[in-house]
């Protein structure tokens, strides 16, 4: 293909060198000179292992140019990625007035073509950006609505300095958000040969997935040091400790807890965090990670109970309420905590859990009920038809059945889903919880 990549920052200059090295004819465009004149002299603009020599080769084989004219880039190419830089603003947000200057200029370059052109955002961006601000841009310089000669993808990098050679070859995943169905598949072409699952996305995803993705990195890097500080005041070698801790990849590395879903409970996570967080108030660690994750976790019962709230139910049906599926252990349960929270203002709930009964409920886990709900056995259903009546359904668990939840919706009620965890309708009524 033939492809102009804009700017020749770190993404832009990798992303270059790569696409040419797998055949393609590649001119990189930027407006600073000196960038140019490293291309064009067969030296990389900036410093990453490797590149230099790459730059080199390519050059020489005329597979690899570039410019600062950003009309004879447009012409000469099928396919541009914008890759310049989105600074942080003064007060904290993202600048994108450079993305923006370049969309104008390929816009007005595109006003009087007649070829189809494909226009990928590789600069990171926040979500919403690509359709609201970029698409509007090339609508008004081209003068033709999108999809009229051109279209327009966000794709995200996912480049670290130092190995970006190698992870343009070996991408954990290669992401395409479009603004039309089917506009994708000429960007997709260019990983052919490249073994990596593919996401065909919304705009809004593709944009998203790099801000969680670096949101989760830096989490796991404090967690790491948060990690190294209590290991450090007991006198635990935290590089030791982090080694058998990286060596679980059935809970710890790996997808296990991480989607989005109702708050965690039972005996075991509040508890030991608290006296996590104990441990180092006594001993004058600063652990904000740590410390943030209680609160946050009771924020998302706070916030499903306002959710309920605005409903104005007469009656609810909760389906659930020890705090994971399958166990009747009620200890620091997230849904006897929302529970709690809606019967003290006073609204009438039921409630139907498969593996719950009052009376085989022993020891601290009977305590903690009884402490927190004493009368049970009176909101206690015994089957899920006995919720029938209510007009408002909280899924805490799963349904065994989700067809059962179609029947109650086309009559017209409502459901509230905490789970996530199995397809569910999507129609009127029905209520996700991040979904």
């Amino acid at each position: 293909m033939r492809i102009s990549i804009f700017g020749l920052g770190y993404v832009g200059a990798v992303t270059t060198a790569c696409l040419a090295a797998r055949g393609h004819q590649v001119i990189g465009v930027d407006v600073i000179l000196s960038k140019v004149e490293s291309i064009i002299q067969g030296r990389s603009p900036i410093v990453e292992p490797g590149l230099d020599e790459l730059i080199a080769e390519l050059v020489q084989t005329g597979r690899l140019a570039a410019t600062t004219d950003f009309d004879r880039a447009v012409a000469v190419s099928d396919l541009a990625l914008i890759c310049v830089g989105t600074p942080s603003s003064d007060k904290g947000g993202l600048e994108t007035h450079y993305v923006e200057r370049v969309a104008t200029q390929i816009g007005a370059a595109l006003r009087n073509r007649s070829t189809p052109f494909l226009i990928v955002l590789r600069s990171t961006v926040l979500p919403g950006t690509t359709r609201s601000r970029i698409g509007p841009i090339l609508e008004q310089e081209t003068g033709r609505a999108l999809g009229e000669g051109y279209d327009l993808l966000f794709h995200p990098e996912f480049l670290r300095e130092g190995s970006s050679l190698y992870d343009f070859s070996h991408p954990a995943a290669i992401v395409v958000g479009e603004a039309r169905p089917g506009a994708a598949k000429p960007l997709l072409d260019l990983y052919e040969g490249i073994e990596a699952p593919r996401f065909v996305t919304s705009l809004e995803a593709a944009e998203m997935i790099k801000y969680a993705n670096n949101a989760f990195h830096a989490i796991k890097i404090t967690f790491a040091n948060e990690i190294g500080q209590l290991c450090q005041s007991v006198g635990v070698d935290s590089r030791e400790l982090m080694h058998m801790f990286c060596t679980d990849t059935q809970l710890n590395v790996s997808s296990a807890y991480l989607r989005p879903g109702f708050a965690f409970g039972g005996s075991c996570l509040p508890k030991d965090l608290r006296a996590l967080m104990y441990y180092a108030r006594h001993h004058d660690l600063g652990l904000p990670l740590l410390e943030s994750v209680l609160p946050s976790n009771h924020e998302q019962i706070e916030r499903v109970f306002q959710r309920i709230v605005q409903y104005h139910p007469a009656k609810i049906g909760l389906i659930g309420l020890a705090f994971k599926p399958h166990t009747d252990d009620l200890r620091e349960s997230p849904l006897v905590m929302l529970a709690e929270r809606l019967l003290g203002k006073g609204y009438s709930l039921t409630i139907y859990d498969a593996h719950v009964q009052a009376a085989r409920l022993v020891g601290k886990n009977r305590a903690y009920i009884e402490q927190h709900m004493p009368h049970l056995s009176r909101l206690l259903a015994p089957a899920l038809s006995d919720l029938g009546d209510s007009d408002l359904l909280v899924l805490g668990h799963p349904l065994p059945d989700p067809t059962w939840l179609e029947h109650w919706l086309a009559s017209g009620k409502r459901a509230i889903d905490l789970t996530g965890g199995q397809p569910m309708p999507i129609t009127s009524g029905y209520d996700g919880l991040y979904w």
